[in-house]
């Protein structure tokens, strides 16, 4: 018998439209001699089924389940491509984990904590992981110049720290813009981080669950026409994404272990995308994503095919490890 799918997308955040994207590239490549996809949003106001037909089927919150033509159906499987709250940040996978139904992404714990770049470096920290030099502020703290640039230099970056695709970050090159770039990171969450500008080579590793064994994909290197790999580098074309990264065989090896490190240290499961900035000769950690872009032009799925894994195979063996996990 088919699996019942559910193919979560959409999202409360900035991130909503992104996410629709990914959760169709799923729908459009997973094997349908052995699942049954559907496709669920999963809004602020409502969720609900798009059937092909754009029909919206309302889903009862109490169970997850879905009514069409008078039958109801239950999935047997979350997959997760949600972007930003709630898919990303732990609310959706402590919902499903109550509910007893299998998501495609890591545990709520480990999703809250990744989501917080603040809590994610002070946990990795002990692990002997490098990063930038970081200051945070809080949505009510006093901006004092001064006192950030003494500490983490110019240029720095100022960012958002609940968010990804890069809303809310600003390259700051004086000490005037400071305040301006904590404003606008302050419109994306009430949480600021402050980086030190690290100067180097920008990968991105992939690690996922293939077969049983946690698997590194081969490095992608960043290129970006702007100042930094920001929103528009990311999903509007301004930007080089190498598969496999021009960095030799030493660094390669060694961002891949680092990046399996993290996500068995972290125990994580699905798939993860860790971005890296080879300063001074070796890889600082950045951020991780535990709900990487899954469309076809995405980091990821390009890691993938890059090692020789289709993406009807890589989002079949995201459901099947979701389903086998304890």
């Amino acid at each position: 018998m088919k699996k019942k799918i559910a193919i979560a997308m959409g999202g409360y955040s900035s991130e909503y439209r992104i996410s629709i994207n990914s959760g169709n590239m799923v729908y459009k490549h997973l094997n349908r001699e052995l699942y049954e996809p559907y496709r669920v949003h999963i809004l602020q106001k409502e969720w609900f089924v798009v059937a092909d037909d754009d029909t919206p089927y309302p889903i009862n919150k109490n169970d997850f389940t879905v009514k069409i033509d008078g039958k109801i159906i239950s999935f047997d499987c979350v997959f997760n491509t949600i972007h930003g709250t709630p898919g990303e940040n732990g609310l959706l996978q402590a919902y499903l984990e109550l509910i007893g139904i299998p998501q495609t992404t890591c545990g709520y714990y480990q999703a809250a904590l990744t989501f917080n770049k603040r809590d994610l470096i002070s946990v990795l920290k002990p692990y002997g992981i490098k990063s930038a030099i970081n200051y945070f502020l809080n949505k009510d703290d006093k901006v004092n110049p001064e006192e950030i640039i003494a500490k983490v230099g110019l240029p720095c970056f100022v960012k958002a720290n609940r968010a990804g695709s890069s809303f809310g970050i600003t390259k700051v090159k004086t000490e005037e813009e400071l305040i301006p770039a904590t404003k606008t990171a302050l419109k994306e969450d009430d949480e600021v981080i402050i980086e030190s500008f690290l100067d180097g080579t920008e990968v991105s590793v992939g690690v996922i669950t293939w077969k049983g064994k946690v698997r590194a994909l081969p490095v992608t290197e960043l290129i970006s026409e702007n100042e930094f790999f920001d929103y528009e580098a990311k999903y509007l074309g301004k930007s080089q994404e190498i598969t496999p990264a021009n960095i030799s065989e030493e660094k390669t090896k060694q961002v891949q272990r680092l990046a399996k490190k993290i996500y068995t240290k972290l125990k994580m499961r699905g798939f993860t995308r860790s971005e890296f900035i080879f300063h001074n000769g070796e890889p600082h950690f950045l951020e991780m994503n535990t709900t990487p872009g899954l469309s076809q032009t995405s980091i990821l799925p390009q890691q993938a095919e890059a090692a020789g894994i289709s993406l009807t195979e890589l989002y079949g063996s995201a459901i099947e490890t979701a389903i086998d996990a304890p």
